[in-house]
């Protein structure tokens, strides 16, 4: 349990976007959830640190996986967070508690959201190793894929796992893929300045809003396609979220401003009620 509000305060620092579904969900859920967010949020960390170099950064992702992959039902974070304290000095606390993250997780789910951190956390080490180099639409959805798209089909399995909850897979992967086109669409300019695009060579602003916007219809059904209950609930603030982000940016501006964002998280909140 002192986990559990320990994860909840990390959680708030690191993201109050998804702090507030998370924090309502029921019990059980909530954990499973939490756990899969923060692991995630631990290993985007490092493929975002701003002075790591890739080759660093990939063999920081490159231990969580090995570390996640001999997870037994006898896991616990001591060697990982052993293996990672070297790097205290530059990591993060929500990056260098990976370890407490997964231990956090229900044990009937968390095989399941040990195999999606330690496989991203691959698919991550590959993308710094190659400088994320975006030549092609398809190395796009590779890139979105293996940082969401793949995070949507996790979230799938947590519901089937809690309630049954049964959910398109595809859409489930058009979820991941079109939260994370606003968030390069967002992020560009401060991608371009450390040398990186997700651009391919030949497209625009208007070309990668178009990609968002296709895979934000992929979310759009996947969301109106679940029940009520807390599935439906975690899913509709981030998605509104892509969609004011999204045309807030088609409209010239940096991003969605903190007063925006306050009052459409309250505006989805209370007609969720």
């Amino acid at each position: 349990m002192e986990l559990c509000r320990d994860a909840l305060t990390v959680l708030a620092e690191t993201s109050r976007t998804f702090y507030i579904p998370i924090s309502r969900l029921p019990a059980g859920l909530q954990e499973a959830v939490a756990s899969a967010y923060l692991c995630m949020r631990a290993i985007d960390e490092i493929e975002d640190h701003p002075t790591l170099d890739n080759s660093l950064k990939a063999k920081l992702l490159k231990i969580i996986s090995l570390e996640l992959q001999a997870a037994t039902d006898r896991f616990t974070a001591d060697t990982l967070t052993t293996r990672l304290q070297a790097y205290s000095d530059v990591l993060p606390e929500v990056s260098l508690r990976v370890g407490e993250w997964a231990s956090l997780a229900p044990e009937s789910i968390a095989p399941r959201i040990w195999d999606a951190t330690a496989a991203m956390s691959d698919r991550m080490a590959y993308w710094a190793e190659t400088n994320w180099h975006v030549e092609t639409e398809a190395d796009l959805d590779r890139y979105t894929f293996s940082v969401a798209g793949a995070v949507g089909l996790l979230l799938s399995d947590l519901w089937t796992w809690y309630d049954c909850t049964k959910t398109n897979r595809l859409h489930a992967i058009g979820f991941g893929r079109g939260l994370q086109a606003v968030n390069i669409l967002r992020n560009h300019h401060e991608d371009q300045r450390r040398g990186v695009s997700f651009f391919p060579p030949d497209w625009d602003l208007e070309k990668m809003q178009t990609y968002a916007r296709r895979n934000l219809a992929f979310a759009d059904a996947y969301t109106e396609a679940l029940p009520v209950g807390p599935a439906l609930d975690f899913c509709r603030i981030p998605l509104a979220l892509a969609h004011a982000t999204l045309n807030a940016l088609s409209q010239g501006e940096e991003k969605l401003s903190r007063s925006a964002v306050i009052a459409l998280v309250e505006q989805v909140t209370n007609s969720s009620r």
